[in-house]
């Protein structure tokens, strides 16, 4: 699990990402490589009258003008990112998951915390392979939204043994979040601005601190509480801010995909597109589930 919005795009361009390099311009009256001077034909066309070669033959009016016709190729025939192909990716991340995910909801209490450990750690290790990855892999996206799943199961029967009906409401919670961020992104309402990026890094560097210092002190004994230095007040609090920057890494996630899609980026690049909205809402879900939690434990 990152702590982060989408790893591959934060700050970075989309690698491989290139337009076509521009036809260089010759001097003014000089030929520019590969067009013929004024009057000649270029190679490969045919003087006036005569028939070029590969050019369609015994083609009648009506054909002719039925191949004009057809519509130009879209990003999807040139082998471009489109939007349908970061959902059909996300789609299927998300599917592998929630299979990972069921799978600790049919074995026993304690191999599905066992599992959860797992896929903590595995999908720790995938996630900064992913990240640091220069083209992204399918299998191992995949493979790290399986052990996300086990992951998110094991927290989720935990959470929801204490707590009855947590794990539906946290569900729903990440749904709404997510369906609210994309409505205001897509009427322009929210934007990832270079003044609300810079505050977003304050934000996540003094996020990650403290769940750092926290994560000692629960390891080490100094706190008992189980969930350490985020309880009461604080931890609701806490909670609130990380969601909101889970909401906002999703924003910068549209923001990039957009970017891509605009750009040209290869097709390919749909799965890190898909790999970055899991993380983001693998990081969304756990925050919610643990404010839902924590107020749940006050009561």
């Amino acid at each position: 699990m990152a702590l982060g919005g989408n790893p591959i795009f934060n700050g970075k361009s989309f690698r491989g990402a290139t337009q076509a390099p521009p036809v260089p311009q010759a001097p003014y009256g000089q030929q520019a490589y590969g067009q013929a001077p004024y009057g000649q034909q270029p190679y490969g066309q045919a003087p006036y009258g005569q028939q070029a070669y590969g050019q369609p033959q015994n083609m009648t009016n009506e054909q002719l003008q039925q191949m004009y016709n057809q519509p130009a190729a879209g990003p999807a025939d040139t082998g471009r990112m489109t939007f349908d192909d970061v959902i059909v990716k996300t789609a299927a991340c998300l599917g592998v998951l929630l299979v990972g995910a069921a799978v600790t909801m049919f074995v026993s209490m304690g191999l599905a915390s066992l599992l959860m450990i797992v896929g903590a750690l595995g999908g720790f290790v995938l996630a900064l392979v992913n990240t640091f990855k220069k083209q992204p892999s399918p299998a191992l996206i995949l493979a790290y939204a399986g052990l996300e799943g086990l992951f998110l199961g094991g927290l989720t029967r935990v959470l929801d043994t204490m707590y009855p009906g947590v794990g539906l409401q946290a569900v729903l919670g990440t749904l709404s979040v997510f369906t609210v961020t994309l409505l205001l992104f897509k009427s322009g309402k929210v934007r990832a601005t270079p003044k609300a990026m810079k505050f977003f890094m304050i934000a996540m560097v003094g996020y990650a601190l403290f769940s750092v210092v926290n994560l000692i002190m629960m390891v080490t004994g100094l706190t008992t509480e189980p969930f350490g230095l985020r309880s009461g007040i604080i931890g609701v609090v806490i909670g609130i801010l990380a969601i909101g920057l889970a909401a906002f890494s999703l924003v910068m996630d549209f923001t990039s995909i957009e970017a891509g899609v605009r750009s040209g980026a290869p097709q390919r690049f749909s799965w890190t597109a898909a790999f970055g909205l899991t993380v983001t809402l693998v990081w969304l879900y756990v925050e919610i589930i643990r404010l839902l939690a924590i107020l749940r434990g006050d009561e």
